[in-house]
């Protein structure tokens, strides 16, 4: 037997439809591997995301929380952008860690598809792993929401560096990066989840 869930979405807009502040109002959408697509794209693929580095660049250094008013539930976050005003909605989170580098000798995660130019600091013992899910999230900019998920490709990558002595039915208790084991501390995200 083959049960479906139907989810229906409740909101009407026009991509680049003027608000009633003279504002135009675009939708996008955030899938889990960090990808930006105009929210109403049928495809969403990698042929169909943006991919200038530019625009990646200002989208997201401009990413908040959704307050103003319009859109909130279904696009909880914002990228403002003069007398543009961009909708966000996300697979799960808005930052999306792609991968791990060393930048002026320290680890620091990556987002937003464009190289090592945003970043985040690696903090090895703020993996979290969700048992039920399988994602792993790490802190974000608090402007981002303060939870950044780790696409799953890198997510496989490092996931043998997690060490589960509680039982491999319970989260993760440790991780080991650069041979030293790290306690995981996961009271970040129970706070800000």
């Amino acid at each position: 037997m083959f049960t479906f869930k139907f989810i229906k979405r409740c909101f009407t807009y026009t991509q680049g439809q003027l608000s009633g502040k003279n504002v135009r109002e675009y939708f996008y959408f955030i899938d889990h591997q960090g990808m930006l697509f105009l929210d109403d794209a049928k495809m969403k693929n990698f042929t169909s995301c943006f991919k200038e580095k530019k625009f990646l660049e200002f989208f997201f250094k401009r990413l908040r929380p959704n307050v103003t008013g319009r859109y909130e539930k279904d696009f909880p976050f914002i990228s403002p952008c003069g007398r543009e005003l961009n909708f966000i909605r996300c697979d799960d989170m808005p930052i999306v860690y792609t991968h791990i580098v060393n930048k002026n000798n320290k680890d620091v995660l990556c987002y937003g598809h464009i190289g090592d130019i945003m970043y985040q600091d690696f903090q090895p013992d703020h993996i979290y792993m969700d048992n039920t899910t399988g994602r792993v999230y790490h802190p974000a900019p608090e402007t981002a929401g303060s939870i950044g998920l780790i696409r799953s490709k890198l997510a496989i990558e490092i996931s043998s560096n997690l060490r589960f002595y509680d039982g491999e039915d319970k989260s993760p208790t440790h991780f080991l990066w650069k041979d030293k084991e790290f306690v995981l501390n996961n009271e970040w995200f129970k706070k800000r989840k």
